[in-house]
């Protein structure tokens, strides 16, 4: 074996030298929690019962659990160790946008700690579920508040260059990303597909569309009783009505801008698509797409909607494995890690 061959398998090859990985990381990784936790909250609720299918779910929540805590260290040591090459962010008009990845991902750990803890552990985990909900409501708040207002203040955009990335802030806040997606479309109609480098971006947009249907249909299945516990039974009923019909409504609107996204995704192969960690974005909006399609499915005991669903898991799981692998061979080599806040420092 050449020592050209043995450098190349070296770990981090890429960067000159093993602390890059803290000061090259950014906020994109936890894009990474985002699918795996998806998925593993997927899985656990396909309409099938195939052996061993809920421990795979629960390892792969668990496995969400080490990568947050992980990609938090990392993150939060490039703070200390880099404070002045790290605060370069909140003026970058794309990296900022990855915030909101965080509070996304603690809240598929948060749903599974539900699915999977309170089975497990039993009711003690729910004062830790109730914690971790008001630290993800703060830090969502905080994403779809502050970041925005860095675009106004202190960062350059123009509709040309406007991406689907704008919805990672506030993608919490369904209202705000619907406003978005209007513009979205305005975009794409007038100035076309954006640089293959966000190929993945067209997808995004399905994010909140799902987790909109989603949290209509949860909302209106509660709705019953919570409203009949304060006296207002009437309206818990009206309630469930109106949930279920917005759910159906956007999960139709899904279903449009899915097709939509599998053509950009097909226009995009032809000439191909460089693997980077937006290749995330394949597998989060997917992800709630197909629960709110299972949703559906048990809300409306109809068999298109069960099949349909469990289509859409299956997928997600092909496609998580695509972009799980090159995630980490890009990570062993230290390709993944670079941080276009700084790309134009020298190394130091």
């Amino acid at each position: 074996m050449t020592c050209s061959t043995t450098h190349r398998y070296k770990p981090f090859s890429h960067l000159t030298r093993p602390r890059e990985v803290i000061r090259q990381f950014t906020p994109n990784w936890f894009a990474a929690t985002m699918g795996t936790g998806v998925l593993a909250l997927a899985l656990a609720q396909l309409p099938v019962n195939l052996p061993g299918l809920h421990v795979i779910a629960e390892a792969l929540w668990l496995f969400t659990i080490g990568l947050f805590v992980l990609f938090s260290v990392l993150y939060a040591a490039r703070w200390v160790m880099f404070f002045h090459e790290a605060r370069r962010i909140f003026g970058h008009s794309t990296v900022s946008m990855f915030f909101g990845t965080i509070p996304m991902g603690l809240a598929t750990i948060l749903n599974g700690l539900l699915l999977f803890g309170l089975p497990r552990w039993g009711s003690d985990v729910i004062p830790l579920a109730e914690a971790l909900w008001w630290l993800d409501v703060a830090m969502s708040l905080a994403c779809g508040v502050l970041i925005p207002f860095m675009m106004f203040t202190r960062q350059e955009h123009s509709i040309d260059q406007m991406t689907a990335v704008w919805l990672l802030p506030v993608v919490a806040a369904e209202v705000a990303a619907f406003s978005i997606l209007t513009i979205l479309m305005l975009r794409m109609a007038l100035h076309k597909l954006p640089h293959a480098n966000m190929a993945a971006s067209s997808w995004l947009a399905l994010g909140p569309i799902g987790t909109g249907a989603l949290g209509m249909l949860l909302l209106g299945t509660d709705a019953p009783a919570i409203f009949a516990a304060n006296g207002l039974a009437s309206v818990g009923e009206m309630a469930h009505g109106l949930g279920l019909i917005a759910g159906i409504t956007l999960w139709g609107f899904g279903l449009w801008w899915m097709l939509i996204a599998v053509l950009i995704t097909l226009r995009y192969l032809r000439a191909g698509i460089p693997f980077n960690l937006g290749w995330w974005g394949f597998t989060f909006p997917l992800g709630v797409y197909a629960l709110a399609t299972l949703k559906l499915a048990s809300l409306l005991q109809l068999e298109f909607f069960s099949v349909f669903g469990s289509v859409l898991v299956v997928a997600l799981a092909l496609m998580w494995l695509i972009v799980a692998k090159r995630t980490v061979q890009g990570a062993y080599k230290g390709e993944l890690f670079v941080s276009p806040c700084i790309a134009g420092l020298a190394n130091k």
